[in-house]
């Protein structure tokens, strides 16, 4: 009896231990198993849509760790004259870049599809040995943090472009492709929001630390894009994408339609739309905050807004997938015109939020349906090209609103009525078309490939 006692005292602190450290884990592991079913739930972890989804939520905390790290650094730390003109070289330097990059990723893609597990992994890589060479600049805040800034943006960017490729070849049984956009776009916004607050604690630590954080998120990244299910490299039965010229009457061979075209006009208002107010409101809430707030709680208020709005605009855009895109874009593009018009009349802090709110939430239903234009009406056999090359198209949208932003007098007033006249031009240009194409139904003729 005596021995058995004391083989059984020993064992009874490992076995308390075990105990404890189960109960210390629990609420991660918990919440990583009830993840993982969301993530694959619906036969996404079958077809590996699950793990992207996955990938896409690292990218997006990571990207916004070492947005928290320059925003203290090229914004906040500085004047608002000097935070200008760093901001103004920042975007000056990135547009060259983008200009390039325009011609070149998309074709890119088209010569070498058997690499895209490497891209993504090779993006996630460059922005994690630049986010550890950016810590070292955060400090100083000279004008080397620029070209590592720089290389970050390019290969987030080159990263939306390859996952935007990849999703159709992930896409599980009797699934769209709008659903899969939506939930890998959704799961990026949820992991934001999570890392934007963690990464703001971080930054008390030291303004590098932030960047500590997206070293080790997108080496993570990099070993879970390398993970990619191998068919996500496969380029079995696809071709090049042609934009159908303004004017043209019919579509030719390998060419997209009048809807996409126009749709994508309007995504490129929106996204240009948003540039704009993300560096404009910056600036103009740094100057003149909310009523009872500092500048970074009223530009975190509005950011919030904009936020929220898109994260609804995502889930309300899957459900209203099979209803008429070319409804949806021009609806949305008056939806935001009469916010943008009464922002502008009305200027003020409540209306700053309605705006981004608004804008948030119809540019996520433009960007999805969008997506629906581009798989109804672009066959399979080209239809990762068009994605290509449109998201390229909008992301240099977004650049080129950015620049816009930053230099507009700080003028309310001003300001939303220029972001009305962005969405105005993009309304002139499209709604014609969309809602001709509309009045179409399924008369059109879908695109050919020789």
């Amino acid at each position: 009896m005596t021995a058995a006692r004391s083989s059984d005292g020993p064992g009874a602190p490992g076995r308390a231990c075990r105990a404890v450290g189960r109960a210390l884990r629990l609420p991660f592991t918990g919440a990583g198993r009830r993840i993982r079913r969301a993530t694959h739930a619906h036969g996404a972890g079958e077809s590996g849509l699950g793990r992207l989804i996955e990938l896409h939520a690292v990218n997006g905390a990571g990207d916004v760790m070492i947005t928290v790290a320059l925003a203290s650094t090229v914004f906040f730390s500085v004047p608002t004259d000097e935070a200008r003109g760093r901001v103004t070289l920042y975007l000056a330097i990135t547009l060259a870049p983008f200009a390039l990059l325009a011609p070149v990723i998309g074709p890119l893609l088209d010569r070498i599809p058997h690499g895209r597990r490497a891209a993504m992994a090779g993006a996630m890589l460059t922005r994690a040995l630049l986010a550890l060479g950016l810590s070292g600049a955060v400090a100083t805040g000279g004008l080397e943090l620029y070209p590592a800034a720089l290389g970050v943006l390019v290969a987030s960017k080159a990263y939306g472009v390859v996952r935007s490729a990849v999703v159709p070849r992930l896409l599980p049984p009797r699934f769209s492709l709008v659903k899969a956009n939506s939930r890998v776009t959704l799961s990026g916004l949820l992991a934001t929001g999570i890392a934007a607050p963690i990464g703001a604690g971080l930054h008390r630590i030291g303004p590098e630390w932030p960047l500590y954080g997206a070293c080790a998120l997108f080496c993570l990244g990099t070993y879970w894009a390398l993970r990619l299910p191998p068919k996500v490299d496969s380029a079995k039965g696809e071709g090049k994408a042609l934009m159908l010229p303004i004017g043209a009457k019919k579509p030719g061979l390998r060419t997209v339609g009048p809807s996409v075209m126009h749709g994508l006009q309007a995504n490129a208002s929106f996204r240009m739309l948003s540039g704009f107010l993300i560096f404009f409101l910056a600036f103009l809430l740094r100057e003149h905050p909310l009523a009872g707030q500092s500048a970074a709680v009223s530009l975190g208020m509005a950011g919030i807004a904009a936020g929220l709005g898109n994260a609804l605009g995502t889930a309300v855009g899957a459900w209203l997938r099979a209803r008429g895109p070319e409804m949806i874009i021009a609806t949305v593009l008056g939806v935001v015109l009469s916010a943008a018009i009464l922002a502008a009349v009305f200027f003020g802090a409540g209306m700053v939020a309605v705006l981004a709110a608004t804008a948030g939430f119809c540019q996520a239903l433009a960007k999805l349906s969008l997506d629906a234009l581009i798989q109804r009406d672009v066959p399979e056999e080209v239809r990762t090209s068009a994605f290509a090359r449109s998201e390229t198209l909008l992301q240099m949208s977004w650049v080129v609103g950015g620049a816009i932003g930053i230099v507009l007098p700080l003028n309310g007033a001003l300001g939303m009525s220029v972001a009305a006249g962005i969405v105005g031009a993009g309304a002139g240009m499209s709604v014609r078309g969309l809602l001709g194409a509309a009045r179409g139904g399924s008369s059109r003729s879908r695109p050919r490939v020789a």
